[in-house]
C-alpha cells in the first residue's frame, strides 16, 4: 500500500484547488441550482473573459456581500467561508465605505513623486503595529506585486538571487511569484521560471515527508533540511514562505525559531508572506506573532484594503532601506489616498471591535467543534486551525490516508445547496476562512451545514 506522502496520492494539477471551472460535478450543478438570467450572465462572462483554471467560466454569480454573507442573483444567501481572505472586517463595512466616500472628495488620487496624509497615516499605523524594528514600508496594488518587490529588495540588500521556498505554497500568479510559488496549476507549463528558485517540503505533521507521525510528532527534520540546503547553496538571498500555510499547515514555534537562527547563520533574509493570514485572521494581529518570531520582511495584502480596495504592502527592516537609488515597485497607485483611507478604516474597526481577540476565542471554540465533529465522520482524516484559519482534511480511509478527491468536491456542492461556500485545497482540504466579524450564531450554522453534507457523503458510500 503507498505510504500517505506518495506523489501517486496527489491530486492531479487541475484538481489541486479543488472542483475546476468544467467538470461534470459543477455542469450538474449549474444546471440544477441556476435559473435561465444567471446561466446567460455566466454566458457572457466566459465569452469575453479569457478562460484560466479557477476563475472563468464562473460558478454562479452575485448581487450582493454584505457581512460574513453573500448572495446571487436569486437571492440566495452564503456564508462565505472563502472570501478570498479579503473580508476580514466583513463585505460592505459600513466604516471602510464612509472612509472611501470622505476620501474621494478629498483627494481620489496621488499622482506620482507625491505624496499625501492617508499614504503617510497608514505606513506609520502599519510600523506601530508590526512586531520588532519592522518599520519601513511600501505600497502596491497587489500581494503578488509585493512579493515582486521583496524579491528584489532581497537582492539589492545581500548581493544575492537564491531562494528557498516551500513546495505547495503560493505567493501569487505572476512569473516571478510563481517561480517561488509550488503549485503545479500555476507553475506548470510556463518556465523556464527565475533561475535559483530552490524548493523545500512544507511543514505538515500530517503529511510529513519524514513520517514524523509515525515518531510521535515533529521532530523538525523539515528545519534541518531547510538548514541543508542554506548551507548547501551557500548563497541563498532569503526564505520565503508562508507561516501557516491555508490549508493550514501549523508549524511548531521552534520550526520557524530554527530556521530564523539558520536564516542569521548563513546571511539570508527572512520574508514571510501573511497576505492571506495576517491582520487579526490567526488570532494575532500578525500570524509571525505566534511563533516568536521577526522576519526581516512581512508581505501583507487581501484584507489590508477592508474587502473592497486593491492594496498590499511590504514592511521591512529599517537596516533593509538600501536601495534609495534603485526602483523597488513604482506602482502608478502605491500611494492612492483612497485605497490608503481604506486601510486605516480596516485597521481602525480591528482594533475597536476586538476582532483580533474574537478571532482567537471563536477560533479556538470552532476547533474544538470540528474535533468533535470529525469523531462522528470517518471521512475527516485531520482538522486544523489557528484563529479563523481552518481545515477539514477528507481522506478515502484513515489509514492510508489518500486524498478523497471526488468525496471532497460532492461536499462542496451539497454544502452550496444549503448555504455554506468555502473553498478546496489541494483537491480534499476543506479550507474555512470566515469574516473575522463572524457571530458565533453563523459558525454554529455552518458547522451545522457541513455536519449534514459529511453524514450524506457517508451515508452514500
Amino acid at each position: 500500500m503507498p505510504e500517505p506522502h506518495e506523489v501517486a496520492n496527489r491530486p492531479a494539477p487541475d484538481r489541486s484547488e479543488g472542483d475546476i471551472n468544467q467538470s461534470d460535478r459543477r455542469a450538474q450543478w449549474q444546471a440544477r441550482a441556476l435559473d435561465a438570467e444567471t446561466r446567460a450572465l455566466l454566458a457572457e462572462d466566459a465569452r469575453w473573459f479569457l478562460h484560466q483554471s479557477l476563475s472563468t467560466p464562473c460558478l454562479n454569480a452575485l448581487a450582493g456581500a454584505q457581512g460574513a454573507s453573500i448572495e446571487d442573483l436569486q437571492g440566495r444567501a452564503y456564508l462565505d467561508f472563502h472570501g478570498n481572505n479579503v473580508h476580514q472586517v466583513g463585505f460592505g463595512n459600513p466604516a471602510v465605505i464612509a472612509a472611501i466616500k470622505a476620501q474621494l472628495d478629498e483627494l481620489s488620487f496621488c499622482t506620482r513623486r507625491y505624496t499625501n496624509h492617508r499614504a503617510v497615516e497608514l505606513a506609520r499605523k502599519l510600523a506601530e503595529l508590526a512586531p520588532g524594528d519592522l518599520n519601513k514600508v511600501l505600497f502596491c496594488p497587489s500581494g503578488t506585486a509585493a512579493i515582486g518587490m521583496a524579491l528584489k529588495l532581497a537582492r539589492v540588500a545581500t548581493g544575492r538571487y537564491k531562494t528557498i521556498s516551500m513546495w505547495d505554497s503560493f505567493h501569487g500568479a505572476s512569473l516571478d511569484a510563481i517561480s517561488i510559488g509550488g503549485e503545479e496549476v500555476f507553475r506548470g507549463g510556463s518556465g523556464p521560471l527565475l533561475p535559483g528558485a530552490e524548493h523545500v517540503p512544507p511543514p505538515g505533521e500530517y503529511r510529513c515527508l519524514w513520517d514524523c507521525a509515525l515518531r510521535g510528532g515533529c521532530d523538525l527534520k523539515c528545519a534541518e533540511y531547510v538548514e541543508y540546503v542554506l548551507a548547501r547553496e551557500g548563497d541563498v538571498a532569503a526564505v520565503i514562505a508562508e507561516p501557516v500555510r491555508s490549508t493550514p499547515y501549523i508549524p511548531t514555534p521552534e520550526y520557524w525559531q530554527r530556521i530564523r537562527r539558520a536564516c542569521d547563520r548563513h546571511g539570508a533574509l527572512l520574508i514571510f508572506d501573511e497576505i492571506p493570514s495576517s491582520l487579526g485572521r490567526t488570532g494575532k494581529m500578525f500570524t509571525c506573532e505566534h511563533f516568536g518570531v521577526v522576519p526581516d520582511m512581512l508581505v501583507l495584502g487581501k484584507g489590508l484594503g477592508g474587502g473592497i480596495m486593491p492594496l498590499a504592502a511590504l514592511v521591512a527592516r529599517e537596516h533593509l532601506d538600501v536601495a534609495a537609488n534603485r526602483a523597488l515597485g513604482h506602482y502608478t497607485h502605491e500611494k492612492s489616498p483612497v485605497a490608503c483611507a481604506a486601510a486605516l478604516a480596516t485597521l481602525h474597526f480591528i482594533e475597536e471591535h476586538c476582532l483580533v481577540e474574537h478571532a482567537a476565542e471563536l477560533g479556538r471554540w470552532t476547533l474544538e467543534r470540528l474535533r468533535e465533529l470529525a469523531a462522528r465522520h470517518p471521512l475527516v482524516g485531520d482538522v486544523r486551525g489557528l484563529g479563523l484559519l481552518l481545515g477539514i482534511e477528507l481522506v478515502e480511509d484513515r489509514q492510508s490516508r489518500r486524498p478523497a478527491v471526488d468525496a471532497a468536491e460532492r461536499v462542496l456542492y451539497r454544502a452550496l445547496d444549503r448555504g455554506l461556500n468555502f473553498k478546496l485545497t489541494m483537491g480534499s482540504i476543506i479550507s474555512l476562512t470566515p469574516a473575522l466579524s463572524i457571530t458565533r450564531d453563523e459558525m454554529q450554522r455552518a458547522l451545522a451545514i457541513l455536519d449534514d453534507c459529511l453524514a450524506a457523503e457517508t451515508s452514500q458510500t
